[in-house]
């Protein structure tokens, strides 16, 4: 189980954490992390000032620079005896089950893995075949983003543990946001880990694999190297450390406000079929998307629109409400395949009032985020509803995340929040970095953009022909519902 609030109190970060919320009774310390080596930064800190627990919860850890960074120093905690929870979706552990067995064999260390394929673990083929054996519940994953350190602060958002979500890949870089948090709403989190970890679908590790006693004593030496390269991270000129008292640093950056954890239930990946609306994170959100009345931001990587949600765009227009969506364009996204659906909606989002805005590849002025790999791409899942309340977290604006995934997220009250979201939103829909999708009169889309200094407009969509293809061949397939 997590900490209780008392045995938080105990802890370093516990102490603090409780001295500053005690100012600030019933509401939470919240900050935005928009810049990726700070949110690395800032993971890496609380695990090595972790002294009593570190749960992670992850959809994604990949073996490169930065997740062997972070590996590192949970190792490290767990030597201090640190008790350290690391749960993982399936999908994380292909690939890597030696490293995470390695991991695994600390004797301060469990690793869980959530709604497991248990055949074919050590074969490609066989474990695609095993899970096309159970589609129909093998296919729901745990997109949960959590982490949280002696039972104090927590990080919650849409970042992995990879180098592409911290922007030091050499190829692809997220723009991603996070939410750092102090205050009641990390007992909430906690709670929502320890439903996850204690959930029958989270399976030790150790049933699938196994490492010698010692072989974390192994890994650490192994990962030494790739960790010293991480630590580069740290030396970013907007990193931050945990060193001497945080509050003096941290508290100059946080916003106090009413703020509300939400997350899936575990048993929404256990129904048959549809799980019930009352099941899921989106049917706590749904007041609030009724209660908008001037302006409606949505940032969101995947748009899949449904009949539901562009019946309730088109409501909006009635009342005077014009609804901003930014996500992906078909050159920056990650998944091509993905775009098929949402590009055959975007007349009818643009004829329902929406101002539609795609992230360019490359774009040609400054940058939110200082993104080192040649192609940027739109990762962040926030919404802003007008600019009082803001909801950020793990969830994509599909029906996957409605229907077949597990979610987790922050819902804040908070006006300077929310205009700093909007700030964001209006430098990622600059037409340096975006193009704005709009109807010509005769029907057809076009984009705007700006290239080389000058505003200009495409009557043919931007990307390469294979991305434009594989956009093609999905649309083709109509599993929108899986999507």
């Amino acid at each position: 189980m997590a900490l209780t609030p008392n045995a938080a109190e105990t802890t370093y970060l516990g102490t603090w954490a409780s001295q500053s919320t005690k100012r600030h009774q019933g509401v939470s310390g919240v900050q935005l992390l928009s810049d990726g080596p700070r949110a690395f930064a800032l993971r890496a800190a609380l695990a090595e000032h972790a002294q009593r627990t570190l749960d992670v919860q992850t959809y994604i850890l990949e073996n490169d620079q930065a997740g062997r960074a972070l590996l590192k120093r949970m190792l490290h905690a767990a030597e201090r005896g640190v008790r350290l929870r690391l749960l993982l979706d399936d999908t994380a552990s292909l690939g890597k089950q030696h490293l995470l067995a390695a991991f695994n064999s600390h004797p301060n260390i469990q690793v869980r893995v959530f709604n497991p394929v248990t055949a074919g673990r050590h074969s490609a083929p066989l474990y695609y075949l095993a899970l096309a054996t159970d589609f129909d519940r093998k296919h729901r994953r745990m997109h949960n983003k959590l982490w949280v350190t002696d039972g104090s602060v927590a990080i919650t958002g849409g970042r992995n543990l990879a180098n592409r979500y911290f922007e030091v890949a050499e190829e692809l870089n997220f723009n991603d946001l996070d939410v750092l948090a102090i205050g009641p709403v990390v007992n909430a989190l906690s709670g929502s880990f320890d439903r996850f970890w204690n959930h029958p679908m989270a399976v030790p590790l150790h049933y699938f694999e196994q490492a010698g006693t010692n072989a974390w004593r192994e890994l650490l030496v192994e990962l030494g190297h790739a960790a010293r390269q991480g630590d580069a991270l740290l030396s970013q000129p907007t990193a931050w450390r945990l060193t001497g008292e945080p509050g003096e640093v941290l508290l100059e950056s946080l916003t106090w406000a009413p703020t509300v954890a939400l997350w899936d239930s575990p048993e929404k990946l256990e129904a048959e079929g549809y799980p019930a609306l009352e099941m899921t994170l989106f049917d706590r959100l749904r007041d609030a998307f009724h209660q908008v009345e001037h302006r409606l931001l949505i940032i969101s990587p995947y748009i899949v629109p449904t009949q539901a949600s562009l019946e309730y765009l088109r409501s909006l227009r009635g009342r005077g409400v014009t609804p901003t969506i930014l996500t992906n364009a078909l050159e920056a996204t990650d998944l091509p395949v993905l775009h098929g659906p949402y590009a055959s909606e975007r007349p009818t989002l643009l004829d329902s009032g929406v101002r539609l805005f795609e992230l360019r590849a490359k774009p040609s002025g400054p940058t939110i985020q200082r993104a080192k790999g040649e192609i940027t791409s739109l990762h962040t899942k926030a919404i802003a509803f007008d600019a009082e309340r803001i909801f950020i977290g793990s969830m994509n604006a599909d029906p996957r995340s409605v229907w077949w995934n597990s979610e987790v997220g922050l819902l804040i009250d908070s006006p300077v929040l929310g205009e700093r979201l909007w700030a964001i939103a209006k430098q990622g829909t600059a037409p340096t970095r975006s193009y704005e999708v709009v109807l010509t009169g005769d029907g057809d889309l076009s984009w705007r953009t700006e290239v080389d200094g000058r505003l200009v407009t495409l009557e043919e969509e931007p990307g390469s022909v294979w991305r434009h293809f594989k956009a093609w061949m999905l649309r083709l397939l109509g599993v929108e519902h899986l999507l």
